[in-house]
C-alpha cells in the first residue's frame, strides 16, 4: 500500500528557529531518509519551499484565477512529503514517528487513492 506522510509545521522563521537551529534537523532528515532508501520503502521525497514561493489555482466561478502565495493563511504549512510502500498503515506509522519533523510539528498519514504505474492507472481503494 502507498502512503504519503505529510510533514506540516510552523514556518521555522516566523518561529525564531535560526539557520543554525536548523543544522541538527537537516542532519536528522538526511538520515530519515537514507533509512527509508536503504529499507526499500521510499518511492519518493520532496521538500517544499515556502509557501510565499507557491502559486494557487482556482476556476470556481469558472474565470482562471491565480493567485501567488498559499491560498489559506495558517500557522501550519506543508513543508514536504515523504511517499512510501509498505503493508499497511501500522508500518505506515512507525515510519512517521520516525520522522524528525514528528518532534516540532505533526505527519499526516494518508492513503494513496489512484497509483499510475506500467502507464495504466491502478485504483487501490
Amino acid at each position: 500500500m502507498r502512503y504519503s506522510l505529510l510533514l506540516h509545521n510552523a514556518d521555522p522563521s516566523e518561529a525564531g528557529v535560526t539557520e543554525e537551529d536548523m543544522e541538527p534537523f537537516r542532519a536528522a532528515f538526511d538520515a530519515y531518509a537514507k533509512s527509508l532508501n536503504d529499507s526499500g520503502v521510499l518511492v519518493s521525497a520532496d521538500i517544499l519551499q515556502p509557501p510565499s514561493n507557491s502559486t494557487t489555482v482556482t476556476l470556481r466561478d469558472g474565470t482562471l484565477r491565480v493567485q501567488d502565495g498559499p491560498f489559506a493563511d495558517t500557522k501550519e504549512q506543508l513543508a514536504g512529503a515523504f511517499v512510501v510502500e509498505v503493508p499497511d498503515l501500522d508500518v505506515a506509522i512507525a515510519w512517521a514517528e520516525k520522522c524528525p519533523g514528528a518532534q516540532y510539528g505533526t505527519i499526516e498519514i494518508r492513503p494513496s487513492a489512484i497509483v499510475f504505474a506500467d502507464g495504466r492507472w491502478n485504483n487501490l481503494v
